[in-house]
């Protein structure tokens, strides 16, 4: 194996923090965590080779701070940059100004990320590349509201109105009725500019009762290219994902095999690199793509635990220029994996619930995984995302999966601050879940946490 990468920067925060830290030491490659003000205490800043402050509590101002984030690896002589997800991952600029500085970005290069950044730039790329596509406006909606109330008779509705530049459920609005159309583009529109700095829109068509199933792919610069198999992502609480699960129930080895070409075909056509995944909806036996996120997920361990590859540490080794070690022949899918993020909030209300984390106990046991950063007396900061870790338990089927998750949720106790474990409880004790194969829509319509 030919090393290039010696030092590596940790440009994220939280459980992947940790998760990036576990996977370099087993590569021997040292680390330097990137922390604000408000995370100087966390698990991964103690554990890094080195660590450096980047800024005050506010993201904007220490892990959205790319002059920052690059100097702290000029400072320390790293010589590569992980940025996780969230944050900077899918920022292409970021990735170009890291290259520019002569480090190694640990992703695709910036023109895939920014072809895949832009949702309309997306579709229509996955398009042309014959990726099946849900009906809709082929583009940024038109200006002319006599054309675009034809445009959206021609699709046909419910409608829904998506932000170009959008992401992780934002700048979206569903049309029911023509009548509704013209107020809900105005709204649309102006949430879009405020959120992402970009107030196009495109619409498609809405399904009414469909799945999330993604596909994970793994590609290096030589174009070897693999998939890795499906995720069920069905069940969210508004477009936030809540559980995962792989392999996905009720898709078919000819399905899975099928989609999986497909993508693996388009991520020869990009010459993409790296850890990648598409999403679709899935109804009536048809995958419909919606997006491709170019960085590692947060569900990624599903797909480790069934497969058995470390998808952070390959993600490394590509970004190092290695060539994958193994064909598609050699990937295998072995029982069922399902994940629960834990959240800091209130499982009612779904309040963020910050604060001192008097005591924690994490479970174990035979199928048990937990990727957390969290410890007793850690102090969850209110100024990012409330997961504070992940319950990920593997079985040879299904059944026995769901069966250790009941059993992890149960010994799992947090005191100190609110957490949405009795949520999770509550969706593995419903029976449509444990049938397997329910829509997006599963915690409105059946669970009620909307």
């Amino acid at each position: 194996m030919n090393r290039r990468i010696r030092k590596l920067v940790i440009a994220n925060r939280g459980e992947i923090a940790l998760r990036i830290l576990r996977a370099c030491r087993q590569l021997d490659i040292l680390t330097v965590a990137l922390h604000s003000e408000a995370d100087h205490d966390a698990k991964y800043v103690r554990l890094a080779d080195e660590s450096v402050c980047i800024g005050p509590p506010s993201a904007r101002d220490s892990y959205l701070n790319m002059a920052s984030v690059i100097a702290a690896a000029e400072v320390t002589d790293a010589n590569a940059i992980h940025p996780g997800y969230g944050f900077l991952s899918e920022n292409a600029d970021f990735a170009e100004q890291v290259e520019q500085s002569n480090f190694i970005f640990v992703g695709p290069n910036p023109e895939t990320i920014r072809t895949m950044g832009d949702k309309i730039t997306a579709i229509t790329t996955m398009r042309n590349m014959g990726v099946p596509c849900i009906p809709g406006s082929n583009g940024t909606i038109p200006q002319n509201r006599d054309e675009l109330i034809i445009l959206a008779s021609q699709i046909g509705y419910p409608l829904l109105l998506k932000a170009s530049g959008g992401g992780g459920g934002k700048g979206m609005r569903q049309v029911l009725r023509e009548q509704d159309l013209l107020e809900a583009v105005e709204l649309t529109s102006k949430e879009a500019l405020a959120a992402f700095g970009n107030d196009s829109l495109y619409m498609e068509r809405y399904l009414q009762s469909p799945r999330h199933i993604e596909i994970q792919v793994l590609a290096d610069q030589y174009g070897n290219v693999l998939h890795l198999g499906d995720r069920d992502c069905s069940i969210q609480r508004r477009y936030q994902k809540v559980i995962e699960e792989s392999l996905a129930p009720g898709i078919s080895d000819e399905q899975r095999s099928e989609i999986g070409e497909i993508c693996v075909n388009t991520c020869k056509q990009m010459q993409y690199k790296g850890v990648g995944t598409f999403e679709f909806l899935f109804q009536d036996g048809q995958f419909y793509f919606i997006e491709m996120n170019t960085r590692i997920q947060v569900e990624h361990p599903v797909t480790e635990l069934v497969t058995g590859i470390d998808l952070v540490q390959e993600q490394i080794l590509v970004a190092d220029g290695n060539e994958l070690g193994f064909g598609q022949q050699d990937v295998g899918f072995t029982g069922h994996a399902i994940e629960c993020r834990i959240n800091a909030e209130d499982p009612e209300t779904f309040i963020p619930s910050p604060g001192r984390i008097a005591r924690i106990h994490i479970p174990g046991g035979p199928g048990v995984r937990v990727d957390s950063h969290a410890y007793t007396n850690y102090n969850v900061p209110p100024f990012y995302d409330s997961l504070i870790g992940k319950v990920i338990t593997h079985g040879r089927n299904r059944k026995e999966a769901m069966a250790r998750m009941s059993g992890a949720l149960q010994e799992m106790q947090v005191e100190g601050i609110k957490t949405n474990i009795p949520m999770h409880q509550s969706i593995l004790r419903n029976q449509g879940f444990q049938q397997g194969g329910c829509d997006i829509h599963f915690l409105k319509n059946q669970i009620d946490v909307d």
